[in-house]
């Protein structure tokens, strides 16, 4: 087996081709992982058939370790505590069942320039919920791809051409199919308000007309109040094609919810996000009482300073003195 330096670690089997290398096998035994872009001096292409998958049976191909040091247990290298992958820019095919049974999967980083996707790709990838996609020229269809076989509640970061982001939620749903004994068939049931968000798409490229045309028919199924703050957030926040019409559409529903976005944000440590919500949803003292009581609890002591001041700017001023002598 060839061992080379490397920024993290991997076992990996490859069968090398005319366009560039196959990763048969890639195993790793660290829990934040970046597959390299090249390997024998040739770019990564594709990801084998059950390439990553914990539970795959041995491949022949050439042996390869890329190591930085931190090899440890061999038993370890199974990608069962895998929770973030960056996948190489290079990346153009996905294999059946790439990435099964990833089960501790939460965050994939990728480009948008894979142009085939196997079979089952992410079968019991339940906790993958977090995308960071870069586009490489127009836009592909891996956002649709994703968004047809994830139907829970997506957080999808996405950066284009230019170096600009947008970030966008995907909000849950639920297909289910139930027995109907008397007529002998299984009937196939949606439920949750999500569905039309993971199918807001034309022809494979996001529409963002169409998911923002979505807003008031979601906010009237049942949904959770915890996501249509983070849907409305994120759309105010990189307003990438954001009409004006929904622009004020969010911007109320934010301003009435501005305690819980708050309370979100400092949890989150994003003292940038909380610096917005506070200028665009200016919310009184009292709604960001919670807010103010997590930043103390959690040691949080910029996101008090801003809710601090924010409860300063909102107290009366009362009467200006003067002195005479």
């Amino acid at each position: 087996m060839e061992i080379i330096p490397g920024s993290g670690n991997w076992r990996l089997i490859l069968r090398r081709e005319a366009e560039g290398i196959t990763v048969l096998r890639a195993a790793t035994c660290d829990k934040r992982a970046v597959l390299p872009e090249t390997l024998c001096g040739l770019p990564v292409t594709a990801l084998g058939d059950h390439a990553l998958s914990p539970t795959a049976a041995p491949a022949e191909g050439e042996e390869l370790l890329v190591t930085c040091g931190g090899a440890g247990d061999p038993e370890i290298w199974t990608n069962r505590d895998l929770e973030d992958l960056t996948l190489p820019r290079s990346l153009r095919r996905m294999g059946d069942y790439a990435l099964m049974n990833c089960g501790a999967l939460r965050t994939l980083r990728l480009h948008d320039g894979i142009r085939i996707w196997g079979a089952a790709v992410l079968m019991n990838c339940r906790s993958l919920n977090t995308l960071h996609l870069t586009r490489e020229e127009e836009q592909g269809d891996a956002l649709a791809w994703f968004a047809d076989e994830l139907p829970w509640e997506l957080d999808v970061t996405i950066r284009e051409t230019d170096g600009s982001l947008f970030r966008l939620i995907f909000p849950e749903y639920r297909e289910v199919y139930e027995e109907n004994c008397p007529a002998h068939h299984f009937d196939y049931n949606i439920s949750g308000a999500g569905y039309p968000y993971h199918h807001s798409f034309r022809r494979k490229k996001l529409d963002l007309r169409t998911y923002d045309e979505l807003w008031p028919g979601f906010l009237g199924m049942e949904h959770d109040a915890g996501c249509a703050v983070r849907l409305a957030f994120w759309r105010l926040r990189y307003p990438m094609e954001l009409s004006p019409r929904a622009a004020e559409q969010y911007g109320s529903y934010l301003r009435t919810h501005a305690g819980e976005a708050a309370v979100w944000l400092v949890g989150e440590r994003d003292m940038p996000g909380l610096a917005f919500l506070l200028r665009t949803a200016e919310p009184e003292a009292a709604e960001l009482a919670a807010a103010r009581d997590l930043a103390r609890e959690s040691g949080a002591a910029e996101a008090l300073a801003l809710l601090l001041e924010q409860q300063r700017d909102e107290a009366p001023r009362g009467l200006d003195k003067t002195f005479d002598l």
